[in-house]
């Protein structure tokens, strides 16, 4: 029989997530919340009076201060379409947002990251991951049953040692903005770009990849346990890159573009570079 710790390594999680007890809500807020969860993935909007109105058309018998709550957990806020899960460090560096106006035509351009919450049967886990702008390829990702900043820098550690993008784009949140975080894209002389608060779109291809996971992954498998979501993203992230075709890109998947066999692109002092012509429009 094999022991936890080795359990652990073959399931690549560790001993806290392998021991994690789902958060403890009734049964009603855990309906409520999956309802809310995919509400909001379908209309970002949704405020708190909105989501208490959209409930209570179903029959559920919710106040407002009940679904602010749930939100609140949830880490939901309504026009900022995004789940609030990255809190700014109020001592942190503030770096520009250097996104805007930029034409990015390859690979390794521009890695972004961001986080969102998965749903278990009884609770929530933390996803994060990075991805290259260019092709949508997702580079790695991590998962946590907490929301500290060790798994995204596990994350980062991993993509750093497949490749080196110019920019890394981010939000302002304490995972990113650590010391740790932004030193190791310093010091492997990384360009830091930073979301402005607040601004909708400047992390948008990563917004976009979300609501992907959840409509054609996690909505359709109701993960009971940490090991089983990991399984299942293991799987979807691997279709996502290799299989999944993307119109954005010409009907062709994320692989093919980032990392292409005897296709189009030519490598340059290990920067890849795309045939002119096409490119990837900033918004």
């Amino acid at each position: 029989m094999l022991s936890i710790h080795r359990q652990c390594e073959l399931f690549g999680i560790s001993r806290a997530a392998y021991y994690y007890r789902p958060r403890g809500e009734d049964a009603l807020n855990l309906e409520l919340m999956r309802l809310i969860d995919e509400q909001y993935t379908r209309a970002p909007f949704y405020g708190v009076p909105r989501m208490t109105a959209w409930l209570r058309g179903r029959d559920y018998p919710v106040n407002s201060k009940r679904v602010r709550r749930l939100m609140r957990l949830m880490g939901l806020e309504a026009v900022y379409p995004k789940p609030w899960l990255s809190q700014p460090s109020k001592e942190h560096k503030k770096y520009p947002y250097l996104l805007a106006g930029l034409t990015i035509d390859r690979p390794d351009q521009v890695w972004a990251t961001d986080l969102t919450y998965i749903r278990l049967e009884q609770g929530f886990i933390y996803l994060m991951a990075i991805m290259d702008w260019f092709s949508r390829y997702v580079i790695s990702w991590e998962i946590s049953t907490t929301m500290e900043k060790e798994f995204c820098l596990k994350a980062l550690h991993q993509a750093l040692e497949q490749g080196t993008p110019q920019i890394f784009n981010s939000d302002q949140g304490v995972q990113f903005t650590s010391m740790e975080f932004v030193g190791s894209l310093e010091s492997a002389g990384i360009r830091v770009s930073m979301d402005g608060r607040g601004r909708v779109f400047d992390n948008i291809f990563v917004e976009r990849l979300w609501r992907s996971v959840k409509y054609e992954e996690v909505f359709l498998h109701d993960y009971q346990t940490v090991q089983q979501a990991r399984c299942g993203l293991a799987t979807y992230f691997s279709f996502y890159n290799g299989e999944r075709l993307h119109q954005a890109l010409g009907y062709r998947t994320p692989q093919e573009l980032y990392r292409p066999v005897g296709g189009g692109y030519k490598r340059s002092g290990g920067v890849p570079i795309v045939d002119p012509g096409e490119t990837v429009a900033v918004i």
